[in-house]
């Protein structure tokens, strides 16, 4: 009854004052779009999941992220003072990754030593592009991103590859980062009230580290698979022989221990060995001599012995004995023992780990801390424990001493010992056994030490001394809940100090040494760790590796053993002096990142010293590699290829000739894989896409070491051998040796190519790629990389002459009247020919020929179409200028527009230059276009005053799936606005993909009446209200609109 006045009061405001809703709901919209968007990215999704559960209070709600794996999370939550809308998205691990550009890519497209001084670039990886896409459209509406990755080097490094995409993207967002090691809501909550800046050194190590392992694993990898494959192709043909500073060391232990186990020599040894039985209790006295490995001094003791045949109590100790509990359980010890004690490998240990932890059943697993923080509360965490039916009982017992750590020595400062941090009883499997092991280890830890009582009596017969030890257990206390460890009692008779008595038996027994066993998982983590190869969180995949390669199994008894594979890749690379199976050149690697992290070290110097020691002791293994290739024969038991030869690829600096006129980097010959064609291409694709196809004719190239005295010294002369019959009439000697960088016209119009156009290059993407626009919903993209007056920086050339380029980024234009707009689409009129190439109107002289867009209008070159594909054969009309210095006309000679047909004009890309001569002007309009979609209110007008068309970008990009507005009337005003955003019109013209001067140009595919939205609005005239229909106002202003 409380809410009825309050309702017809409402009633009565709402009946009284239906002018003022308009007003109200405007307000309620300002009040929304002023309210900050915060983005959010975890490592994982589960992570993400279970964060946003604790800071919404579970209130968040799921939409889809264009990736179906990584969802996102959204709810309102007060952060830093204000109500802010939280979003909260995730990645899968890294987002980025290192590679060579394609040029180094091919195994046999250089020599493995050019891999540790080729360019490496970073970008996104194909099957992430959807994780970036979603960051690249959630970042926009953002003004802050919050890092919630990992906190280890791994995740820091993730860290910073989430904030080179967003900041691409939105370059003036605020970018903290969430502290944290467990996700609870006190921990999440502390870390969101405590965020900090990322931390680069982090991140820089494990840049080096990263970029480190490319170059050398892929040098030493494809010099080892390509030698190794060509001259034993019977058994290794198949299968990728690679190397790894981590790996190699890693197996090297492997090795070393199988070696020694075969080299050792067993040796009999003697020793004498004493029992009494008293009280019906049998006491065992060890000979403190222990074991003599010379037989007659033993025996002449032993019979010393028998000769007296009396024992003597010379001494009797007792004193309380405690057997330690565990140290709080750290990265490696959990390997260890869930390796050790529940047969589970420490690759599916941490896979299992990680998958708790970003559940909240566990803290962060990846930790080199084995010491419980002070401010850390872990009275709560054994109170969740004590419902338990096993080891409740045992917390409860916990509870009542006081929770008392037995803390380690070791502290990453980042994270505490693994623990739990939630109670479950539903966990099956292994996933069941790993949390019990982590929970019973934490009770463990957290209790009391076991306590007894030892015994030790020595005694002497002649002058030779025994002794035996006794155990009474008196309190078993962490003993009770740590199951994988046993202390029982080994009862002695009571002896007094004095007492004498015959021995039971006295005997000389003999024995011999015994090699020692075979590596075992957390044997050979233990060695890893103690060497500092890898770190807590790779020690399993550097381990797997080894297992993956087959350069090592495991044992029903799960001990290691080296293959033969193995065993000749180690003994051959350490025959020749490097000992690269030995720890010493990857922990020096290991403990300058440390220091890098630190700050002690700079990044780039330690990459560079790196890699100049790495690359000394592959060419030094080069020269030695019949060492390596005798172990594989010795080890495989086959013999190498009779006529098998094997020589490296040619360097990439013999292939170099020329710098790219597009971006500054090297211009390289290349053979096509099938080996019959040729082709000029630049190092930096595919950011640059300069190239030249060179045609089948060829039938050789090679870089010379004279220079062109036009082009300088830098540019190389290129000899070019001609397959006989097809170059004859120009070549008959077949040989040519010659500029192709466009001072030789003729060479180049024999051949029928272009030289290289002097152009900027597009600036790469974050997938190493150009500038392409973005595609409409229905498909409507950039025909191809087109080209135009003065066009794109990229381009390539193909045998026939033409050529496809991306658009050029036009810089510091600011945004034009429609004034201004209009004068210049009277100035240059723009087409689009059928493979999408962009040019300005094709017009004829007065004798029909085709002319191209230069000043003076002069008369277009008519060529063919050679390579193939679709339109080989076809004729075209293109400029006749060399590249660079023309127009970039292009027609296709059967385009009938030639007989006089207009085109409808397309938005330009970009400004084209002023022309000395206007082209002619059109009869008639071009058709309109279709109504547009979405626009039902008419809320949003072109610049020609016609309610704008909503369309969606499709082509890949950070832009995909975004919607805009473009020009829905007759006469094409270049209007342009992205529809989630409050900004003012934009010219086809102006930069609006990305800050890019790049969109469609072609809008025209729509299907439907074109004549719907004339008719509506009644063939032009004043605009009118559609729900009054007065005129002066809009819907959206509207005083009647309810």
């Amino acid at each position: 009854m409380v809410g009825f006045p309050l309702l017809t009061w409402t009633s009565r405001f709402l009946t009284r004052n239906t002018t003022c809703l308009p007003s109200l709901w405007c307000s309620s919209r300002r009040l929304e779009s002023t309210m900050r968007n915060i983005l959010h990215v975890a490592e994982k999704n589960d992570a993400a999941k279970n964060i946003s559960a604790i800071m919404s209070g579970r209130n968040a709600q799921r939409r889809e992220g264009i990736s179906k794996f990584n969802k996102i999370y959204q709810f309102n939550q007060a952060f830093q003072g204000q109500n802010c809308n939280m979003i909260f998205t995730s990645v899968s691990g890294h987002l980025l990754g290192h590679d060579f550009p394609s040029t180094y890519r091919g195994w046999n497209s250089c020599n493995p030593v050019d891999l540790f001084s080729a360019p490496v670039i970073k970008s996104c990886t194909k099957d992430m592009e959807n994780i970036k896409r979603t960051l690249e459209r959630e970042i926009r509406a953002c003004d802050t991103l919050v890092i919630w990755t990992d906190c280890d080097r791994e995740g820091e490094n993730i860290g910073f590859e989430i904030i080179d995409v967003c900041l691409a993207v939105k370059p003036n967002i605020r970018v903290l980062r969430a502290k944290f090691s467990q996700i609870t809501n006190q921990a999440i909550n502390r870390a969101l009230n405590n965020l900090v800046e990322p931390d680069k050194r982090v991140s820089d190590a494990v840049e080096v580290r990263s970029e480190l392992d490319l170059r050398i694993g892929a040098s030493f990898t494809r010099f080892q698979t390509l030698r190794l494959q060509k001259l034993f192709p019977g058994i290794l043909s198949e299968g990728l022989i690679s190397y790894g500073s981590c790996q190699f060391p890693t197996l090297g232990f492997v090795v070393e221990r199988y070696k020694s186990i075969q080299d050792f020599i067993s040796e009999n040894f003697w020793k004498i060995e004493v029992t009494h039985e008293k009280e019906g209790v049998l006491a065992r006295f060890n000979w403190e001599e222990g074991e003599l490995f010379d037989e007659d001094v033993a025996r002449s003791l032993f019979e010393a012995c028998q000769e007296i045949n009396l024992a003597t109590v010379e001494n009797v100790e007792s004193k309380p004995k405690s057997k330690w509990r565990p140290a709080p359980l750290d990265t490696v010890e959990l390997e260890k023992l869930s390796s050790k004690k529940l047969r589970i490998t420490a690759a599916e240990t941490m896979r299992i780990a990680e998958k708790l932890y970003t559940q909240g059943f566990i803290s962060y697993p990846r930790t080199e801390t084995n010491i419980f923080p002070k401010d850390l509360a872990l009275a709560p965490l054994v109170e969740m424990q004590a419902q338990d039916p096993q080891w409740g009982d045992f917390a409860q017992q916990v509870l009542q001493d006081g929770p008392n750590p037995r803390q380690g020595k070791k502290s990453d400062q980042a994270h505490p010992p693994i623990h739990p941090t939630k109670y479950s009883n539903s966990l099956q499997g292994n996933e069941k056994k790993v949390y019990e092991l982590i929970v019973r280890h934490f009770l463990a830890c957290v209790s009391k030490d076991a306590k007894g009582h030892e015994t030790k009596v020595h005694i002497t017969i002649g002058e030779e001394k025994f002794n035996a030890k006794g155990l009474m257990v008196l309190e078993k206390n962490y003993l009770e809940v740590y199951i994988y460890e046993r202390w029982s009692d080994s009862e002695i008779p009571i002896y007094n100090v004095g007492e004498q008595f015959v021995p039971t038996t006295l005997e000389l027994r003999e024995g011999e040494t015994s090699a020692p066993n075979l590596l075992t998982e957390p044997e050979l983590i233990t060695l890893m760790e103690k060497h500092g190869i890898g770190t807590d969180a790779t020690h399993a995949e550097h381990i797997e590796t080894i297992k993956k390669r087959n350069y090592a199994a495991l044992t029903n008894n799960n001990f290691f053993i080296p293959q033969q594979l193995g065993m000749a890749l180690v003994e051959g690379y350490d025959s020749m002096g490097f000992h690269m199976s030995k720890p010493y050149l990857r922990a020096e690697l290991e403990a300058d990142l440390k220091k890098i992290c630190e700050g002690q070290k700079n990044p780039q110097d330690v990459l560079r010293d790196q890699i100049a020691r790495y690359k000394e002791v592959f060419e030094q293994a080069v020269a030695q590699v019949n060492k390596l290739d005798s172990a594989v024969e010795q080890h495989l038991g086959v013999r190498r290829e009779a006529n098998a030869v094997f020589d490296l690829p040619a360097p990439i600096s013999s292939q170099k000739f020329a710098t790219c006129p597009g971006c500054g980097q090297d211009l390289i010959v290349k053979q096509k894989r099938d080996g019959d064609t040729f082709y000029i291409s630049c190092s930096a694709y595919p950011a640059c896409r300069n190239s030249i196809w060179l045609p089948s004719a060829v039938r050789n190239v090679q870089v010379t070491d004279q220079t062109c005295q036009q082009c300088g010294p830098s540019t190389k002369m290129l000899k070019f051998d001609f397959k006989r019959g097809e170059m004859d009439v120009f070549y008959p000697t077949l040989e040519c040796t010659t500029c192709v960088m466009g001072c030789d016209r003729t060479f180049l119009d024999n051949l029928d190519i272009r030289g290289f156009s002097r152009r900027g290059p597009a600036r790469p993407n974050q997938n190493g790629g150009g500038n392409n626009p973005p595609d409409d919903d229905f498909g409507n993209g950039p025909p191809g990389p087109g080209f135009g007056p003065g066009g794109g920086g990229n381009t390539t050339l193909s045998i026939f002459g033409s050529r496809s380029t991306t658009t050029s980024t036009q810089s510091g234009q600011n945004q034009q009247s429609n004034k201004k707009k209009t004068d210049s689409s009277k100035n240059n009129a723009w087409t689009i020919g059928p493979m999408g190439d962009f040019g300005p109107d094709i017009f004829t002289d007065g004798n029909s020929t085709v002319t191209c867009s230069c000043a003076n209008a002069p008369p277009a070159a008519q060529r063919t179409v050679r390579k193939e594909g679709p339109n080989k054969g076809r004729q075209f009309w293109g400029c006749d200028k060399p590249m660079g210095q023309g127009c970039g006309f292009f027609k296709w000679a059967d385009d009938p527009a030639l007989n006089g047909q207009q085109q409808p004009m397309p938005h330009a890309i970009w400004a084209p230059p002023q022309r000395t001569q206007p082209p002619p002007q059109r009869t008639q309009p071009p058709p309109p276009l279709v109504p547009p979609i979405n626009n039902d209110d008419e809320d949003v007008f072109c610049n020609c005053n016609a309610p704008a068309m909503m369309r969606n970008v499709r082509k890949e990009g950070p832009n995909k799936g975004r919607q805009f507005w473009s020009c829905g009337g007759t006469n094409r005003c270049n209007f342009f606005q992205w529809a989630d955003e409050d900004a003012p019109p934009q010219n086809f013209g102006q930069p609006a993909f990305g800050g890019q001067n790049q969109t469609n140009g072609n809008f025209n595919d729509y299907q439907g009446n074109t004549n719907t939205r004339q008719n509506k609005r009644g063939g032009g005239g004043k605009r009118k209200c559609s729900i009054c229909h007065q005129e002066g106002h809009t819907k959206t202003r509207c005083p009647n609109r309810n």
